[in-house]
């Protein structure tokens, strides 16, 4: 979904949300640097090798640190534009407070299963780590010995602030429910093929009030 898909107000969970996305973009943007890193550094691994014979010093111990940042530091920024893989043959047929509660009864469970998984990747992160170790790690890569703790710490961070996106989730399709509007302010709205494509449309032409009424943007 474009950004477009999440209508937005001058109500305050509509002012939390694009404030805390402003936060969210942040952990976005250096995911896409570090891709962009990754991609630079595999072409030099693989010039380096064929050229020279000579690629890059732990090549694939770097690789696998930039895993969980890729992995995760888009997260709560794709929860909030609705982009994980989500089946809507149900769902996009109910409307209006059917659709908010369903939704609402989505996202909470989401939180639980969140909330377990910081609790079980905060444990997997300390089991590395020991303030009397030297890197204060008791373990590390195979091949330059990189200290494993910093990104098993980013799996827990992450999923905190995917859950602060959850619970400003859960607050949106809260007031939904009790107001019942037309269209849910501060969450992705549900958008066919045809939709999408005419909003992703916009985004690129810069046409976007051609799509939504003002009311929905703020």
């Amino acid at each position: 979904m474009s950004q477009a898909s999440v209508p937005e107000d001058g109500s305050a969970v509509s002012r939390f949300d694009r404030g805390f996305h402003r936060f969210e973009s942040v952990f976005a943007l250096i995911s896409g640097l570090v891709i962009l890193g990754v991609m630079l550094v595999s072409v030099a691994n693989i010039l380096g090798r064929w050229l020279m014979d000579l690629p890059v010093p732990g090549f694939v111990d770097l690789m696998e640190q930039t895993v969980p940042i890729i992995a995760f530091f888009g997260i709560a920024y794709c929860q909030r534009l609705g982009g994980h893989i989500r089946m809507d043959l149900l769902v996009g047929q109910l409307k209006g407070r059917a659709l908010y509660i369903a939704e609402w009864i989505g996202v909470f469970f989401i939180l639980i299963l969140t909330l377990f998984l910081i609790w079980g990747s905060w444990l997997h992160f300390e089991r590395s780590f020991d303030w009397n170790s030297p890197n204060w790690s008791r373990d590390s890569t195979i091949d330059i010995g990189l200290p494993i703790w910093p990104v098993k710490l980013i799996v827990p961070i992450m999923l905190a602030v995917l859950a602060v996106r959850l619970c400003l989730q859960l607050w949106a399709y809260t007031v939904a429910i009790r107001n019942n509007p037309a269209i849910a302010v501060a969450v992705p709205r549900i958008e066919n093929a045809a939709e999408q494509a005419e909003a992703e449309a916009a985004t690129v032409s810069g046409a976007e009030d051609d799509v939504w009424p003002k009311e929905t943007r703020g």
